[in-house]
């Protein structure tokens, strides 16, 4: 662990890329689908994008500071927010300053970076760098997200060193806590760093669904699946995320400074529109812990979930696509 000379809040940076624009030849204009970055495992995957001649990408960031240990102590001052995205292959840097959000108090900073196509190779490196003046002597750093983000110029998946953990195991045979499930076609594993699908190989035809295996038929209903997958393990992991909060002394809940707090400030909008976060998140423990109704709010987090897994848009293209099968193939 590295020392610093100087006072150090404790509490963590956290960041968020939370839309990404990409400008090609003559100005023109494209939005990155959402698909196109994680912020479960903090990737952006340019190489999804439908245009291939786009010249440079616009990420646009918010950071979330300990701001009221910033404030309660006392030990710093002028305080700026810096993004700085480097790739070493090509030596590429590139700084941005945040701007604090309109509504005070909550600790997040809001901005844009701006990567160019012809500086980058690879990978690039995203981390936000807290800089406050202490003890008389500015431009210290104070804090740094622990967690760097991964901004790919040409993968087609947000991947930071994997997919998307799928294992197909017998639940019939596996570990002993499956066999309590071995008619579900999967469950979704939260105990672990990162969440997890366990996909039952017992289940029959499901892997070479899900694998996009055998008829166009079978692909398309194979895409579906996997989109209904996406859902269950958003529910999950907002249940794990929820469940897992640090409380202050006064009963107010804190984020979460790991992927379980980028999980709960992609649904909470979604869960209460036009609320704060921290009035959502507010809202949302208070109900968990019966200070409200829990049970009305499960439909709202299954929409959210729903929405961050694109499930209505897949639905209606399997509608199309068999649509479409049928009339290629009559009976």
């Amino acid at each position: 662990m590295r020392a610093y000379p100087y006072p150090r809040p404790t509490g963590e940076v956290t960041a968020r890329v939370t839309a990404v624009r990409l400008r090609g030849p003559g100005d023109s204009r494209e939005q990155l689908d959402s698909k196109g970055y994680s912020v479960v495992d903090q990737v952006v995957a340019l190489g999804m994008a439908e245009r291939h001649d786009w010249q440079t990408a616009r990420l646009s960031l918010a950071a979330t500071l300990p701001i009221r240990e910033i404030e309660k102590k006392g030990h710093w001052s002028d305080i700026s927010v810096v993004a700085v995205l480097t790739e070493g292959a090509t030596n590429a840097r590139t700084v941005a300053w945040l701007e604090p959000a309109a509504e005070a108090g909550r600790g997040e900073w809001l901005g844009e970076i701006e990567l160019d196509r012809n500086d980058h190779m690879d990978r690039a490196s995203l981390v936000v760098y807290v800089v406050a003046t202490v003890g008389g002597v500015p431009g210290r750093i104070i804090a740094f997200t622990e967690r760097e983000w991964l901004i790919d110029v040409t993968a087609d998946a947000p991947r930071r060193d994997r997919e998307l953990d799928v294992t197909t195991v017998s639940f019939a045979r596996g570990a002993e806590w499956l066999r309590d499930f071995r008619d579900a076609p999967w469950v979704v594993d939260t105990s672990g760093r990162l969440p997890a699908v366990r996909l039952n190989s017992d289940f029959e035809g499901l892997v070479g669904l899900v694998e996009a295996e055998g008829t166009e038929t079978e692909k398309v209903v194979g895409k579906l699946l996997m989109a209904q997958m996406c859902a269950d393990v958003w529910v999950a992991v907002f249940h794990t995320a929820i469940g897992d909060l640090e409380i202050e002394e006064d009963g107010t809940p804190l984020f979460p400074a790991d992927w379980r707090g980028a999980v709960l400030r992609e649904m909470l909008p979604d869960i209460f529109p036009g609320r704060s976060e921290d009035d959502a998140l507010r809202e949302v423990h208070f109900r968990r812990i019966g200070e409200g109704s829990w049970t009305d709010l499960q439909p709202r987090i299954q929409y959210a979930a729903a929405r961050r897994a694109e499930l209505p848009k897949e639905l209606a293209d399997t509608v199309r696509d068999i649509a479409r099968l049928d009339q290629e193939n009559p009976a």
